[in-house]
């Protein structure tokens, strides 16, 4: 395959709409090989995305018991706002990616018969636990599509168009190859919203990052969808993992 000459300036695939759970994981991040001519250009200079505002259609978080941070699985919540370190983990292969994992502290707390992990703690930590468990399950080939869309994601017009994609879409073959988590930066925190932005090494060892917009509903971290269902914002290659506090396990 011939390396492509799109613009820096020409939108990412990952933006397009329609990209959503395990189309976007998986496309986006794990068949590398085939998107990453299409990512912007590396640049030295380049910096983590700011926080995402394409989900700002979403309907407002709960003021209720929701806010408060009460665990659907009795985690216990945190009143730190910001995460500056690497936290120390246990990792587990989901799929063929990496995952953390801290059942009895940050999640997740509850994972069913067919592997779907859920449940993660009210704070930093267990937002940063449960974004890369997200990506985890939507590139691990063995979720479907409309169960993620179902569970991960905030209700309202994302959640609807996510749903209503997974029921039309056509089952496509994954790539035997993955990505995995190489760093991290909890951009913005409170008990309520957070986001997290991830930065992914790619098979052919590229770089990219993205952030995963999160709101704290019934109990659990669910992504925030823009009405059209993308749940990326800002994706874009790097050239290292400046800026990024180093957190892998692979």
């Amino acid at each position: 395959m011939s390396e492509s000459t799109h613009s820096s300036t020409e939108r990412s695939p990952f933006t397009k709409p329609g990209f959503i759970i395990s189309a976007a994981l998986v496309v986006a991040l794990i068949a590398a090989l085939v998107v990453i001519f299409f990512l912007p250009k590396a640049d030295s200079t380049a910096q983590p995305a700011p926080a995402s505002s394409a989900a700002g259609a979403s309907s407002a978080p709960s003021k209720s018991a929701d806010a408060a941070g009460k665990s659907v699985c009795g985690l216990p919540s945190s009143t730190e706002t910001a995460l500056g370190a690497a936290p120390k983990s246990k990792w587990e292969l989901v799929g063929k990616m990496a995952a953390p994992t801290d059942p009895k502290t940050f999640g997740p707390g509850v994972t069913d018969g067919d592997g779907f992990r859920s449940c993660f703690a009210n704070s930093p930590t267990g937002a940063l636990y449960a974004a890369a468990n997200m990506i985890a399950l939507g590139s691990s080939g063995t979720q479907d599509e409309l169960k993620l869309s179902e569970k991960l994601l905030v209700p309202g017009p994302g959640r609807d168009a996510a749903i209503t994609k997974a029921k039309t879409r056509t089952s496509t073959a994954r790539s035997g190859e993955t990505a995995q988590v190489s760093g991290f930066l909890v951009k913005s925190y409170s008990p309520a919203e957070a986001d997290v932005d991830l930065a992914i090494k790619l098979p052919n060892g590229a770089l990219a990052h993205s952030v995963l917009s999160l709101r704290w509903v019934a109990g659990d971290w669910k992504v925030k969808a823009s009405d059209d269902g993308q749940i990326f914002s800002g994706v874009a290659q790097l050239s290292d993992l400046s800026g990024f506090i180093l957190w892998s396990g692979v």
